[in-house]
């Protein structure tokens, strides 16, 4: 199992896409404090996100209560940062892993990122974009961690499995 973490994450349609892939995933989304968007069941149901019932979400007031509600997330976690100094590609994901992303406008706190400079990660892309948006990057490093992992309790056929013509 994955742990997704969203830093005061402020675009609703970019939650709702994460919170997708955590559903097809079974991936566990933490949300941290303040967030752009409300999601109250009457919210989420106005929105059609039929899939939210299928999404372990967390909430936490700030990085403070979260790694006081998980502390064993400090001994395995990954930053996703534009300003990180080395690709993805590098890292080693284990099982229970949490893969933190900052708010779309500011990304992840400096002080945060300088905590943990040794386990931040860079999506590779042209120097003059300056980000990928944050639903993309959560769906890159997921598949990326759950594909090293061995896609464990997901089906990798569809189908169309079988059925030759």
């Amino acid at each position: 199992m994955l742990h997704i973490v969203l830093v005061e994450p402020e675009i609703p349609p970019n939650c709702g896409n994460v919170a997708r892939t955590c559903a097809a995933t079974g991936s566990v989304l933490h949300l941290i404090r303040p967030l752009g968007f409300d999601i109250s069941e009457k919210a989420v149901k106005r929105a059609g996100l039929d899939y939210w019932h299928l999404v372990d979400v967390r909430d936490y007031e700030n990085l403070t209560d979260f790694f006081h509600k998980n502390p064993q997330a400090a001994d395995n976690l990954w930053l996703t940062t534009t300003k990180a100094p080395r690709p993805y590609s590098e890292a080693v994901f284990t099982d229970g892993c949490y893969l933190f992303f900052g708010k779309e406008t500011a990304g992840l706190p400096r002080a945060f990122r300088e905590q943990y400079r040794d386990r931040c990660l860079r999506l590779p892309m042209r120097s003059e974009a300056r980000s990928l948006n944050l639903s993309n990057s959560v769906a890159i490093l997921v598949y990326e961690a759950l594909r090293q992992l061995g896609f464990p309790g997901l089906t990798g056929e569809g189908e169309m499995a079988g059925n030759e013509e």
